[in-house]
């Protein structure tokens, strides 16, 4: 009878999945192979060398596969809090007993072994966020639902930072994703993508033009969300005629009589009057849109107005540097933008087919920094070409478009839940490295999963990935 439910559990793995998996962890050893490959260092096992670390990394992380396997599912759901607040102690701890590298204070050091409990936060929080969340009394609509999930995310994110790895930390807002899944408002991302733009744009544009883009944002959610659609339109008509017909009737009038600055003072003065009237008579007829224009405007416009601080003063000078090369502000290729540019020459040089296993000439001459763990994506570029990115990203959307499968034919909330913060985790790490490999993205210094050298990443998605395939495996 044992046997029988045994051939029952390994029948119903999904083995498609596993298959991915593994094909994807054979991927990133013969990247960090050829990424480091030495001649006179050639043997297999060299553990004097990256990828006879990975190959122990590799067959530590089936063996915790493995472990995972053999543990009952419902552990992870009776001892969901417990695992969570084990891993905030973990990352308290690393605070006061952590080491310093690269940088960052996140690593513990275990004899020759150095592990980062950064990395697995993101196993803890898909754990405890799916146990709170799945319990029949929350409701993430509810404002005390919202405040729950919201800390669950939040104070990890505040440990890591205070670690200095804000990387790492940002990969916890992926979890949005999760939260979206249980109903929360689509306004929610909608509004952090929203910041996210302003951000940046106010370190492009003139304060002038970023206020105009904050009252079209206004203007745009509050049309969206008004019953009063035809004032609304009335009223952004009227902006929009103070947008674009003032400056062509300044510049028809006064050419040669008024400095760029001064045109803007006048249309900034007009538009206020405007606005002031505009405001009055939609006031007088009660439209209840300005609920939600007014504060959205106002949150808009204060937070422009913060960038500046948070630009100079909160963000460190290599962040500034990371976000003014994406922005293209600074294109010191020797300077803060030497790592994607080369990266870019990299995956370029790679064509259609690729140079080649081992023949990779900006690999083997050490052009791109980090070239086995944070760009490691670029060797894979240079050596497979268009071909081999090709193939890899179409595992990678097999594998989450698999996930999400899985997630959603569970029967019980918490296996749906946890399996979308795996999906959601995944997802971040892959778009942001491979984005900022290509000059897409920021560099934050994140890997790219099974891929990436080092033991804390591969084991800390294998983690991810297998519980849920326990999960799954128990729900039949």
């Amino acid at each position: 009878m044992r046997r029988g439910r045994e051939y029952t559990f390994v029948k119903n793995l999904d083995w498609w999945t596993i298959a991915a998996y593994l094909v994807l962890v054979f991927v990133g050893w013969l990247s960090v192979f050829s990424a480091v490959y030495d001649p006179e260092h050639s043997r297999i096992f060299d553990t004097t060398q990256r990828y006879g670390m990975q190959l122990i990394w590799i067959l530590g992380s089936w063996l915790l596969a493995f472990i995972v396997l053999l543990i009952p599912a419902r552990t992870y759901l009776l001892y969901s809090n417990l695992i969570y607040f084990l891993g905030i102690l973990l990352l308290i701890s690393v605070l006061f007993l952590g080491v310093e590298r690269s940088g960052s204070r996140s690593w513990i050091m275990l004899g020759p072994v150095q592990f980062q409990p950064a990395e697995m936060a993101k196993v803890f929080v898909s754990v405890g966020l799916a146990g709170v969340m799945s319990r029949p009394h929350f409701h993430i609509q509810s404002s005390r639902g919202l405040l729950q999930a919201a800390f669950l995310i939040l104070l990890p994110a505040v440990l890591i930072v205070l670690e200095k790895e804000a990387g790492l930390a940002i990969v916890m807002s992926a979890f949005i994703i999760v939260l979206y899944r249980e109903g929360l408002s689509g306004w929610v991302p909608f509004m952090g993508i929203v910041a996210v733009v302003l951000f940046l744009l106010s370190i492009l544009w003139e304060p002038i033009h970023t206020l105009w883009l904050c009252l079209g944002i206004s203007f745009f959610i509050g049309f969206l969300e008004s019953r009063e659609k035809r004032s609304a339109l009335i009223i952004l008509a009227s902006f929009a005629g103070v947008y674009f017909l003032i400056p062509l009737l300044l510049r028809f009038f006064s050419v040669d009589l008024f400095s760029h600055m001064a045109r803007y003072q006048w249309f900034l003065a007009l538009t206020a009057v405007l606005s002031v009237i505009l405001l009055i008579i939609a006031f007088r007829k009660k439209l209840t849109f300005l609920k939600i224009l007014i504060p959205v405007f106002i949150a808009c416009v204060l937070f422009v107005f913060s960038v500046d601080y948070l630009f100079n003063k909160v963000l460190k000078p290599h962040q500034q540097a990371r976000i003014e090369t994406l922005l293209g502000i600074d294109d010191d290729i020797y300077g803060s933008g030497y790592n994607v540019y080369q990266s870019k020459v990299a995956i370029g040089s790679g064509g259609f087919s690729g140079k080649g296993f081992l023949q990779g000439t900006q690999t083997k001459y050490n052009f791109v920094p980090e070239q086995s763990t944070d760009f490691i994506f670029c060797s894979i570029g240079e050596e497979w070409g268009f071909l081999g990115t090709l193939f890899v990203l179409s595992l990678y959307a097999f594998l989450l478009i698999r996930i999400v499968q899985i997630s959603e034919r569970q029967r019980h909330p918490f296996g749906r839940i946890y399996g979308y913060g795996v999906a959601a985790c995944i997802f971040f790490h892959i778009f942001i490295n491979i984005g900022m490999t290509i000059g897409i993205a920021p560099v934050i210094g994140i890997t790219l999963p099974f891929i990436s050298y080092g033991g804390s990443s591969l084991w800390t998605f294998t983690l991810l990935l297998f519980i849920l395939l326990k999960l799954d495996a128990t729900n039949h």
